[in-house]
Formats: C-alpha cells, sequence, structure tokens
C-alpha cells in the first residue's frame, strides 16, 4: 500500500515535473561568503594539481603502469569534483539553497557513485602493482604489462559504473515523500534514502550491497596485497631496501586510508546514526580536501612524478625564452 504523504508519481512524469532542493548550509548564512571563497579556492587548486598531474603524465612517452594509474586517478578526481562542487558552490550563492530536477538529482548521485567506486577499484589495482613490483621483481614487466593495465582500467570503469546504476536505480524507485528537501548539498545516498516514505529496512539493501561490492571487496584486496608486501619485506636484511621498497607505497597507503576512512564512516553504518549536520561535515572533507590532497601527496612522495614535472616546467622555459 502506498504510505501517507507520498508522492504519486509515474515513470513518465516524474523526470520532468519533481524536484529536490538542496538545502546546502542554508543554517550558516553568515558564513556564505567565507564559504563560498574557501569551496571556490580549494575547487580551483584541486582541478589544477590534478589537471598539472594528468598533463603531465600523458604528454611523457614511456609511462610505467603506477604512472598509467595515477594518470587514471587524476581524470577521476578531475570528473568527481566538477560533478559535486559547482552544485555546492550555487547551494552557497542561493540563500533558500538551490533546487534540482528529479533526472539530474538521479544523475549525480550515479557519476557520484561511479566515479566513487572507480576510484576504490583503482586504488586496489594499484595495491596490486606494488604487490608485484616488491613481491615479483623479476616477472614485473612480464606480468604487468600495458593490455593488463588497460584491461584493469576498463574494468574498474565499467564496473564501477554498473554498480552505481543498480544502486541509482533502486534508490529512485523508492517513494519520497511531500517535503522534497534534501539537507545536503550534494545528491548523497543516505540524504536521498531520508526522505523515502516506506520504513522497510530493505530500502538499505541496495546500499549495503554497493558498499560490499565498492567498499568491502577492494579493500580486502588492498589489504592481502599490503600483508603480502609486509611480509616480504620482513625478509629484506637491508634496511636501505626496505626503506626504499617502504616509500614506494608510502603515497598509495596515505591515499587509501583517507578515502577508506571517510567513505566508511558515511555509508557503513547503522541507519540510527544518520545526523545531516554531521554527514553534510564529512562530506565536504570527502569531496574538497581529499581531492585536494591527491596531487600533494603524489606530486612530494613519487619521484616520478616529481621528475616529469620538473622536465615538463624546463620544457616551458625553453619554449619562453624560444
Amino acid at each position: 500500500m502506498p504510505c501517507e504523504g507520498c508522492m504519486e508519481r509515474d515513470n513518465v512524469s516524474t523526470g520532468a515535473t519533481m524536484e529536490f532542493l538542496l538545502l546546502g548550509f542554508s543554517e550558516l548564512l553568515r558564513l556564505r561568503v567565507l564559504l563560498f571563497l574557501l569551496f571556490l579556492i580549494v575547487h580551483l587548486v584541486t582541478l589544477a594539481g590534478n589537471m598539472m598531474i594528468f598533463v603531465a603524465v600523458v604528454t611523457e612517452p614511456s609511462r610505467p603502469p603506477m604512472l598509467f594509474f595515477l594518470c587514471q586517478l587524476s581524470a577521476i578526481e578531475l570528473c568527481y569534483t566538477l560533478v559535486i562542487v559547482p552544485k555546492a558552490l550555487l547551494s552557497l550563492v542561493a540563500v533558500d539553497g538551490s533546487t534540482i530536477s528529479f533526472l539530474g538529482c538521479a544523475a549525480q548521485m550515479h557519476l557520484f557513485v561511479a566515479l566513487g567506486g572507480a576510484e576504490c577499484f583503482l586504488l586496489a589495482a594499484m595495491s596490486y602493482d606494488r604487490y608485484v613490483a616488491i613481491c615479483q621483481p623479476l616477472r614485473y614487466a612480464a606480468v604487468m604489462s600495458e593490455g593488463l593495465c588497460l584491461r584493469l582500467a576498463l574494468v574498474c570503469g565499467l564496473g564501477a559504473f554498473a554498480v552505481a546504476l543498480g544502486l541509482t536505480a533502486a534508490v529512485f524507485r523508492l517513494p519520497f515523500c511531500q517535503s522534497r528537501r534534501i539537507n545536503h548539498f550534494f545528491c548523497d545516498v543516505p540524504a536521498v534514502l531520508h526522505l523515502a516514505c516506506t520504513q522497510s529496512y530493505a530500502r538499505e539493501l541496495p546500499l549495503l550491497a554497493a558498499c560490499v561490492l565498492l567498499l568491502l571487496l577492494p579493500f580486502l584486496l588492498i589489504l592481502a596485497s599490503y600483508v603480502c608486501i609486509a611480509v616480504a619485506l620482513l625478509r629484506v636484511t637491508s634496511s636501505v631496501g626496505r626503506g626504499k621498497a617502504f616509500s614506494t607505497c608510502i603515497s598509495q597507503l596515505a591515499i587509501t586510508l583517507l578515502h577508506y576512512g571517510c567513505a566508511t564512516f558515511i555509508y557503513i553504518r547503522p541507519k540510527s546514526s544518520y545526523s545531516p549536520a554531521r554527514d553534510k561535515v564529512v562530506s565536504l572533507v570527502y569531496t574538497n580536501l581529499t581531492p585536494l590532497m591527491y596531487p600533494l601527496i603524489y606530486s612530494l612522495r613519487n619521484k616520478e612524478i616529481r621528475g616529469i614535472l620538473r622536465k615538463m616546467l624546463r620544457r616551458k622555459k625553453i619554449a619562453q625564452v624560444n
């Protein structure tokens, strides 16, 4: 039976007539200007940093597997911020929040989940690359071939796209109540689920399944890879060799902790602990500060990236002199 206060909708008219209201940070009216400027600066720096890494790696003639994956990671982060941040900035400009259509909200959720899931899978692929490089160094060139890297990249993207499509379809098939006010700055899954009229726990099963596929499964693969790496490093007698091997993994470990720490806090938790205000703060870190940290961590910790950036700057200076 339809729940009381739910919207009656059909598959034909919903996308054209139904809208959601993103409240954003409407409770912080006095800080709107400061938050807008802060978000804008972080957004521009994030775009510049990831674009710099992406262009630097693409223009490099010879790209080892790790640089190939870093290039893909930068591309994901570029799309990721473009999906979320512009609407968040708009919600700060509008005093009462900004509206988003039914289809627009579904598209934003799908892209957000797909890009975040692709990043999880990509981090697992990068951990496998480090496992082969450290545990099987003599077979590294043969195992991590260009064909395998391309197939891994394709599987990461298509797998995340399929899971995100299933989750989005399941969420937007639910009946929504008359109050269409999303207490968030984008169409995040828990915030939209909070509007569903049904009280059944079945509405959270698609989110649980997506968390298992996009978060738990890649995390277990990453954990298994680094357990094998740790065992291999314990057998290394030279402290210099152990330190050199560990330094190649520290960047990815930092990125993995940032990504999975925030994602686990938001999506893997009981329904009773849902708090819109707290979720917005964590999502703010997850969608703004974390993508900003990625290029900083990789440019500072990865010698190959630093070398490519130096070569790119030298080429630019020579071109200016000529």
